[in-house]
């Protein structure tokens, strides 16, 4: 049995074999006048945020160099993953905003962001994921700023080819779509999603557009082992996924999964060597990094690396 079932309650006890105490390096700068600013521009056009809603411990760095990871499709996730602290509908009906992409992109307009995050809750109530809503907001944007950079941070679309084409076709500047843990954990951690779903969803973006760069994020410290880390990674790599984001889990809540330990910095190290050595673009490997941790430098860095190829 799984340690983390008490074999008296069909509730589960996440805090049995849990790790409380932070590393020294999660300590964080307090907040500034200029992050409590965005905060409030992101209230006054009611947009919403994985930095706010995931209690992201990056949020007053992020913040205060006007940089933000927004969430589309509402505050309501249909799944019911044991990590995530975002609301569950449970089985409530979820309307859908039609002024959110108008409301974001002029949110990008005052903020002046010349590279925007987009990602969702999952919406398996709707026919097509919510797909159409990430286009629009894209192109809402793009309509803004010509210039604008986008990242979208994708659902599975529950395997549809139709909603996951129609999306890449408004190419998204990086698409991305995160494995988020090893093969063995979903069935515990995230019982509405499929390990083989979401590779195949990374190697049909490819099929579909070779040319956009895509991603995934992976967070440590649930019970995987070094080897299953490794074997994850050689998964999105033979999917065809360029970058590949690593960081520590931390459990939002008493009631989430436990953090069953803290990744050391020179493990965190030798996973980014042996991502470069299987081929990756690029590897953000840490204990703070999140799925957007310096998206727009990551993306800069993938372009200079391709202008020196042409010269």
């Amino acid at each position: 049995m799984n340690p983390a079932l008490s074999a008296k309650s069909s509730k589960p006890n996440f805090r049995k074999g849990g790790v409380n105490r932070l590393p020294s390096w999660f300590r964080q700068a307090l907040p500034d006048e200029s992050v409590f600013r965005v905060g409030q521009l992101i209230s006054e056009f009611n947009v919403r945020t994985v930095c706010q809603e995931a209690k992201c411990p990056n949020i007053s760095c992020c913040f205060k160099s006007n940089k933000a990871t927004f969430i589309i499709l509402g505050n309501r996730c249909t799944r019911n993953c044991r990590f995530c602290v975002v609301p569950k509908s449970e089985g409530k009906e979820m309307e859908l905003d039609p002024s959110e992409p108008q409301r974001l992109s002029e949110l990008v307009k005052i903020l002046g962001l010349s590279y925007v995050v987009i990602t969702s809750v999952t919406r398996d109530d709707l026919m097509d994921g919510g797909a159409s809503s990430f286009v629009e907001t894209i192109r809402l944007i793009r309509s803004a700023n010509k210039e604008a950079r986008v990242e979208v941070l994708i659902p599975d679309f529950q395997g549809r080819f139709s909603s996951l084409k129609c999306l890449a076709d408004s190419r998204p500047d990086i698409l991305a779509h995160n494995i988020e843990t090893i093969r063995r954990l979903y069935t515990h951690l995230r019982p509405q999603a499929d390990y083989t779903r979401s590779l195949n969803l990374l190697s049909e973006i490819k099929k579909i557009n070779f040319e956009i760069i895509t991603k995934s994020s992976m967070m440590l410290g649930l019970g995987e082992t070094k080897r299953e880390v490794i074997l994850t990674l050689q998964d999105l790599r033979n999917a065809g996924c360029d970058i590949v984001a690593l960081g520590q889990y931390l459990a939002p809540s008493r009631e989430h999964f436990p953090v069953r330990r803290f990744v050391a910095l020179e493990e965190f190290k030798r996973y980014k060597n042996i991502g470069l050595e299987l081929g990756f673009r690029e590897i953000i490997s840490g204990p703070l990094v999140r799925s957007s941790y310096r998206a727009e430098e990551v993306y800069e860095s993938l372009q200079a690396a391709c202008y020196k190829l042409q010269a």
